[in-house]
């Protein structure tokens, strides 16, 4: 059950209709994720998942970072999952980077974009490395003015390790990517909208306004046939146009006989704005 209040490194806030708002809350760290925040996060992100009354996912952060990417401060803190044990955190030899990356911090990533219902990233200003990845994973991306954006990685002799990459080159391109990787480029608010790595820009103090507006628009409708169409637009991404149609054909039936569906035709009849989503209100 999803529940407001305090986890490991960010914090949960619930609106109204079925948005959960996760933001990063560490300020003074930039938001620097560690394995107990990744875990909490995968951990709250399989919680959506499962339960339907969650319609939309907003990511935020605190302070002058969405996320600075992962804590290679190399500084003491008091970090530990507040919902699931503890576990050895791998990286302590070679196998143990691979398994940690595979097991521990990838994992996010594949949540986010493994979620059926929508996710946004409401960027209120630098993200960087893994807070970059985090944020390509999401499905819609509003930043502030103030925000910058970049991997950086090789700025540290690093890779861009929890698919970064991957996500770059869907959103630029082979040759995109490489320029924006290779050139370790770090780009403000208006060039990120310019190459597509963002959908909109709005004023700093306009930030969370938008990004509630455009949630609340998302939660209002048809949420099956919304959870469905996401999963199809990720497949289509990787299938042949023949596998992608008898992909959205499986689909469709769950659709068409919802009672959604009944709704939109009736509403288009009688010439009003549909009520989707009565399930989720009687549940």
């Amino acid at each position: 059950m999803i529940e407001p209040g305090e986890l490991c490194g960010f914090e949960i806030r619930i609106e109204d209709p079925g948005i959960v708002v996760v933001t990063f809350n560490e300020p003074e760290r930039l938001n620097g994720m560690t394995q107990p925040f990744k875990r909490d996060l995968v951990e709250t992100l399989m919680q959506c998942q499962m339960e339907d009354s969650v319609r939309v996912v907003l990511f935020t952060g605190s302070g002058r970072a969405f996320s600075a990417g992962d804590d290679i401060s190399g500084r003491a803190r008091e970090h530990e999952s507040k919902l699931v044990p503890a576990i050895f955190r791998g990286h302590h030899n070679h196998i143990g980077t691979y398994e940690g990356l595979r097991i521990l911090s990838q994992p996010v990533n594949t949540a986010i974009r493994g979620l059926d219902k929508l996710s946004i990233s409401a960027i209120n200003g630098v993200a960087i490395q893994t807070g970059l990845s985090l944020a390509l994973a999401t499905d819609f991306r509003i930043a502030a003015r103030g925000a910058r954006l970049g991997s950086a990685t090789l700025r540290f002799g690093l890779l861009p390790d929890e698919g970064g990459q991957y996500l770059l080159v869907q959103l630029l391109g082979v040759a995109g990517a490489m320029d924006f990787l290779m050139r370790k480029r770090i780009v403000d608010a208006d060039e990120a909208l310019r190459l597509g790595l963002v959908h909109e820009v709005v004023e700093d103090e306009e930030l969370m306004d938008r990004a509630l507006e455009l949630a609340r628009e998302l939660a209002n409708g048809p949420q099956v046939a919304m959870r469905l169409l996401k999963r199809s637009l990720y497949n289509a991404a990787e299938m042949t146009f023949s596998h992608s149609l008898d992909e959205i054909a499986a689909k469709t039936p769950m659709v068409d006989h919802h009672e959604d569906a009944r709704e939109g035709v009736a509403a288009f009849r009688d010439k009003r704005e549909p009520h989707f989503n009565r399930w989720l209100e009687t549940e």
